[in-house]
C-alpha cells in the first residue's frame, strides 16, 4: 500500500533457515548499523512456524535509537513499515528522527525488517522477464478491459512462488508479523510496546493489538485500510478505486489552476475528461515510452502527494516519460514475494477468472479513473497454499488506539479507516485530517493533526479530533 513501491534473494530459502534450540537466548547484541550509523542494529532469531516454536528459526534484523533522556523514558516506539514487502531497518533515522523532541525524549525508536525483507531472512519468488518490471506490476487491464494478460501473469507469479519460495513463503502473513512484533518486544525486555504503523503497517499493528491487547501501550494507526476479515488485502486493492475517486479532484483543481502551463483544461471537469481521453487513446495507440496502463499507474502514484502533481501533469501534457523511481531488482523480488505471501496467506481469494472479468467491467464503469485495476486478478487466485484463519480486529483491551487519517487518501480511503475505527470500538479514537495524499502524521504539514498525535504519544491525550 504506500509507494508500491540481498544478493541471496533468488536462492532457495531453505539455505537461509536455521535450526536453533527453543531455549536459545533472545537478548540482542547491539552494534552500529552499517547503513545508518546513528542507529544500533541487532539480529533476533524467531520461529519460522509459530505452531512449532522449537523448530527451524529465521533471522529478524532490528534497529534502535535510544532516547537521550533516560529520565523521561516511557518505553519503546516501534515503527512498523509500509508494504507488505518493504523493509524498515533504517526508519528510526529516516522517519523517527523527524519526530518532535518530546516524543524522542520519551521513547527508544525501534525499527525492523519484517521477515522476508531487507537484512532479515530474505524471501524471493524468482520472478523473471516482464513480470519483474516494477513500474507495471499492478494488474492494469488491457485495452477495453481485457484481463487475459493479467490472468497469465498472475499464474506465472504464483507458480514461481511455489517453485522458488521455499518454506518461508508458507509462514509470511500479517499474523506472523504480529507474532514477530511481540518477539521484538520480549527481546527488548519491555512489558508493553508502543507502535506507529503506517499504511499496510497499520494492519499488523492492529493484529498485534488484538492478539496481545495487554502488551500494547500507545498504538498509532496512520492511514488504515479496511480490516474486513473476509477480504483484507483484496479489499485494500479494491479500495484503490474509492481512494482515487476521493483524491483525483485535488489534482484536477491544481492542474486547472495551471492551465496556461500544462494545457489540461481550465476546469477540474475538463482536466478529468482530458485524462480519461488520453488514457483511452494510449490503450489503442501506445507511444514507445507510454501506454494507457503506464499513464494510469503514474497518475495514481502521483496522487499520494501534492509534490508529485507536476510529474502527472507533464506526462499528461505529452512530454517524454521520465525515468521512474523503482526499487532495485533484489528489493523488488522481496516486495513481490512478501507482498504475495502476506496477501494470499491472510485470506482465501476468489479463483474464478470469469468473475474477475465481470468485476473489472463493473469497476471500469463505476470508477473510470482507475481503469478496472483495483478489481482485477492477482497471484492469490492461483496461490498453491491454503490461507490461514483471518484475525478479527477486536474491541477487547484498553483504550489505547489512535487513528490518524487523511480524508482524501488514494491508497487507504477514509471510508476504510472508519471501519478500522469501528472494529476497535471503545478502544479507538480518530484524528481526521482535511488533507489529500497518503500518510497523515508528519506527512503533509497539518499542524493540528500532528499536534494531536504527538500529544497522544507524549502524555496519552486520547480523543477524537477534526483538523
Amino acid at each position: 500500500m504506500r509507494k508500491p513501491l540481498q544478493v541471496l534473494a533468488v536462492l532457495g530459502l531453505a539455505a537461509c533457515v536455521t535450526t536453533t534450540p527453543a531455549h536459545a537466548a533472545t537478548t540482542p547484541t547491539w552494534t552500529t548499523c552499517v547503513d545508518a550509523p546513528l542507529q544500533e542494529c541487532a539480529t533476533l532469531q524467531v520461529p519460522l512456524d509459530y505452531r512449532d516454536p522449537g523448530g527451524p528459526r529465521i533471522s529478524l534484523a532490528v534497529s534502535r535509537i535510544r532516547t537521550a533522556r533516560p529520565d523521561l523514558r516511557r518505553g519503546v516506539l516501534l515503527l512498523i513499515p509500509t508494504g507488505p514487502g518493504n523493509p524498515g531497518l533504517t526508519r528510526p533515522t529516516t522517519l523517527g528522527l523527524r519526530l518532535p523532541r518530546p516524543v524522542l525524549d520519551r521513547y527508544d525508536i525501534v525499527g525492523f525488517d519484517p521477515r522476508g525483507t531487507g537484512r532479515s531472512t530474505p524471501a524471493s519468488c524468482g520472478v523473471t522477464g516482464p513480470d519483474a518490471e516494477a513500474a507495471l506490476f499492478s494488474p492494469w487491464p488491457g485495452p477495453d478491459g481485457d484481463i487475459s494478460g493479467n490472468v497469465a501473469k498472475a499464474k506465472r507469479i504464483a507458480d514461481a512462488c511455489a517453485r522458488n519460495g521455499g518454506d518461508l513463503l508458507r509462514h509470511i502473513s500479517s499474523r506472523t508479523e504480529a507474532m514477530d512484533i511481540d518477539r521484538i518486544r520480549q527481546a527488548l525486555g519491555e512489558r508493553t510496546l508502543s507502535s506507529w504503523g503506517v499504511s499496510y503497517g497499520t494492519y499488523p499493528a492492529a493484529v498485534h493489538a488484538t492478539l496481545f491487547p495487554d502488551r500494547t501501550d500507545r498504538v498509532v494507526l496512520d492511514s488504515s485500510g479496511d480490516p474486513d476479515p473476509s477480504r483484507v488485502a483484496r479489499g485494500w486493492a479494491a479500495n484503490f478505486a474509492v481512494g482515487a475517486r476521493d483524491r483525483f479532484p485535488d489534482f484536477a483543481a491544481w492542474a486547472a489552476a495551471r492551465d496556461a502551463e500544462y494545457h489540461l483544461g481550465a476546469t477540474p471537469d475538463a482536466v478529468t475528461r482530458h485524462y480519461l481521453a488520453v488514457a483511452e487513446t494510449l490503450d489503442h495507440n501506445p507511444r514507445p515510452d507510454l501506454s494507457g496502463a503506464l499513464l494510469r499507474s503514474i497518475v495514481f502514484t502521483s496522487l499520494q502527494s501534492d509534490a508529485s502533481f507536476p510529474l502527472a501533469a507533464t506526462v499528461l501534457r505529452g512530454d517524454p516519460t521520465p525515468p521512474l523511481p523503482v526499487p532495485s531488482p533484489e528489493a523488488f523480488q522481496r516486495i513481490v514475494a512478501v507482498g504475495a505471501a502476506t496477501a494470499c496467506n491472510d485470506v482465501r481469494w476468489p479463483r474464478s477468472v470469469e468473475a474477475h472479468a465481470a468485476a473489472v467491467a463493473r469497476d471500469r464503469t463505476e470508477y473510470p479513473l482507475t481503469g478496472g485495476m483495483p478489481a482485477n486478478i492477482w497471484a492469490c487466485s492461483f496461490w498453491p497454499y491454503p490461507a490461514g484463519d483471518p484475525v478479527v480486529i477486536s474491541s477487547r483491551g484498553p483504550e489505547n488506539v489512535l487513528l490518524a487519517q487523511n480524508r482524501r487518501d488514494p491508497n487507504t480511503p477514509y471510508s476504510g479507516a472508519l471501519r478500522m475505527r469501528a472494529a476497535f470500538g471503545h478502544r479507538a479514537r480518530m484524528v481526521s485530517v482535511d488533507s489529500g495524499g497518503h500518510g497523515a502524521y508528519l506527512a503533509n504539514g497539518n499542524a493540528c493533526g500532528d499536534a494531536a498525535v504527538t500529544a497522544f504519544l507524549v502524555d496519552g491525550t486520547h480523543r477524537d479530533a477534526t483538523c
